[in-house]
């Protein structure tokens, strides 16, 4: 009997990661033995699970029929797990977390350590990147993401934190160009763009009504690093556009001077996503947890908390919640 289930959870992985080569950085194991594995249940089951070619590998039509049926077991011995993993609350085992670079290093690491040291038996594995991960195919627990997350079945998410977006520049840089009073002044001064690759993120302001708008920015400097951006603009380089934690100290300081204090802010929401299941394991649950509490812990301090009495939301992402 058992023989029957050796290799099924390692194909199982092999499909959802895409490639044997993620699904051996998945299961900590070498590529070498996922194909040795997928070709003893094929040597086993009689039949070609996958067409393998130099550049890609996909599913044969029996491959397709067997993982559908091995995908369900799997599931079900998941979901066993996690619920025995709630019954005795305690938080052990692997719990592997993506997030964006500079928002995870300031924002979420801090708490995650901290869940850590709380739990010793929890193996932690923090991933930084800033494009957007797969979290099913690269084998992730739980993906930190700003913005819409769509319409798809295959995630759940909770919200984290709404974070709050403010325009400000150097006070050298407003003494030598001006102070914008519309959004039309925006077009006569230098800004400083986030972008990634061939893509620029655009800014959506709030005009003086507290209407957001779609900002047609000409930059001539452009980044891939939100601190480099805050950097130029403690230099006197331009505008920038950027997230309130981030700024902060330097508008508490004056090093910058947040632009329209007195109109609605900005704000993008963050998610927490994971792999659609019915029972989410205790230490991804106690983890999404500790970073819902936390982030939106001091969001918004002192005068910037006080002089607005509304906010404007950059997206209103539908938000999946767990079960």
């Amino acid at each position: 009997m058992r023989d029957r289930f050796d290799g099924v959870q390692i194909f199982v992985e092999a499909v959802e990661a895409g490639s044997f080569a993620r699904a051996a950085d998945r299961l900590a194991l070498s590529r070498s033995a996922i194909g040795k594995s997928v070709a003893r249940l094929e040597e086993r089951l009689g039949v070609r699970l996958f067409q393998r070619t130099t550049r890609a590998q996909s599913l044969t039509e029996d491959g397709q029929q067997f993982y559908e049926h091995c995908q369900r077991a799997v599931d079900e011995l998941r979901t066993g797990e996690a619920l025995l993993d709630s019954g005795r609350r305690e938080v052990a085992g692997r719990l592997r977390i993506s997030m964006p670079v500079l928002f995870g290093r300031r924002r979420a690491a801090p708490i995650l350590l901290d869940y850590a040291k709380e739990h010793p038996k929890l193996e932690l594995e923090l991933s930084f990147n800033d494009r957007v991960i797969d979290v099913i195919a690269e084998g992730f627990d739980i993906g930190v993401r700003f913005g819409a997350l769509g319409n798809g079945t295959s995630l759940r998410a909770r919200r984290l934190s709404t974070e709050h977006r403010v325009l400000c520049a150097a006070p050298g840089y407003l003494s030598a160009r001006g102070y914008p009073e519309v959004l039309a002044d925006l077009a006569a001064h230098d800004t400083l763009i986030y972008a990634c690759g061939d893509r620029e993120y655009g800014w959506r302001l709030p005009d003086a009504d507290g209407a957001l708008v779609a900002v047609a920015i000409a930059a001539r400097l452009r980044f891939d690093d939100i601190e480099v951006i805050a950097d130029a603009a403690r230099a006197g380089l331009g505008l920038c556009w950027l997230p309130h934690w981030l700024i902060r100290d330097s508008v508490q300081t004056g090093e910058l001077v947040e632009i329209w204090a007195d109109r609605p802010c900005t704000t993008v929401d963050c998610f927490a996503v994971w792999p659609a299941t019915r029972y989410l394991p205790l230490r991804s649950r106690l983890a999404i947890d500790a970073l819902a509490d936390r982030l939106s812990e001091g969001n918004r301090p002192g005068r910037l908390a006080q002089r607005r009495q509304k906010e404007v939301d950059v997206v209103q992402p539908e938000e999946f919640r767990a079960p």
